[in-house]
């Protein structure tokens, strides 16, 4: 039946239409922002997932730079260690020449003392933004740095906890003080007691700087991580919320086809009614 009143076939394209005009301009934002999930109205769940990794990804992305100054600090300190590890060698090495009883003692001393001068001097610049790992800057007692290595999530919507790396000091200070705990050599015995004292400065200094090396190696290995985790993150949020260009660009040809056939379709449907006018002449 033909109704003046109503052209079900108009409507009917005109609903299909609307609905490709809809998917139309849904496919149109995808392609022209790149994201398929850009506001929560596109998908509640996937959006809050991505912005709970996002911040997760800038919170590593500012613990992937605190790890960086820590590894610097620790450098700068390992350095400094195992240079006075070859300055202690090298006083030792003065200390055995003068065991022998006709050598210049008064000399081999006067070494002695510019090397132990250079031994404090590395210990004092051993800082890096102020932070000194090889002596004690604060009452008396060996410093450490803690380095924010870590944010653990339990759960998608747990509290993150914070997990640091401590670096204990060395404090050199105290412990390799050449000048008031080495013997002053006058003599061959004078150096023979000397050697022991060296013997003792030597092993701390060695044990101070592999175990800096250890921690330098500790943070370097732990800052790679944290950048792959930080891009293995990223492609994560990537694959959830941006727009498959390919499938889209597809889409987009689909529904502009869709829309031209809607269009012819609903032109149709309006001149039907013109039909009736032949049954009236």
């Amino acid at each position: 039946m033909t109704s003046i009143l109503t052209n079900s076939g108009a409507m009917v394209a005109l609903q299909t239409l609307s609905a490709v005009n809809t998917n139309l301009t849904d496919a149109q934002n995808e392609i022209s922002t790149g994201k398929r999930v850009g506001a929560a109205s596109d998908n509640a769940a996937v959006w809050a997932i991505s912005k709970t990794m996002e911040s997760d990804i800038a919170g590593f992305e500012a613990i992937s730079e605190s790890l960086h100054v820590g590894e610097a600090t620790v450098a700068v300190a390992s350095a400094g260690a195992e240079q006075i590890v070859e300055k202690l060698t090298e006083i030792k090495e003065l200390i055995v020449s003068a065991q022998s009883e006709n050598v210049d003692h008064a000399k081999i001393q006067n070494d002695i003392a510019k090397k132990s001068d250079q031994v404090a001097s590395i210990i004092a610049a051993a800082q890096f933004n102020g932070a000194n790992l090889l002596m004690d800057t604060i009452d008396g007692t060996a410093t450490s740095l803690s380095v924010l290595a870590s944010l653990d999530r339990v759960g998608a919507t747990g509290v993150p906890t914070s997990t640091p790396i401590t670096i204990n000091a060395l404090d050199f200070v105290t412990n390799i003080d050449l000048g008031a705990d080495l013997t002053v050599i006058t003599d061959s015995a004078d150096a023979a007691s000397a050697l022991t004292e060296i013997e003792a400065f030597l092993s701390t200094a060695i044990n101070g700087a592999a175990a800096l090396g250890a921690d330098s190696a500790r943070l370097k290995d732990q800052g790679e991580f944290v950048s792959k985790l930080t891009d293995s993150m990223k492609m994560g949020v990537s694959s959830m919320t941006d727009t498959d260009m390919e499938e889209a660009s597809a889409r987009l040809k689909a529904l502009q086809t869709q829309q031209q056939l809607a269009v012819q379709s609903l032109s149709i449907a309006n001149g039907a009614p013109e039909a009736l006018m032949q049954l009236f002449r």
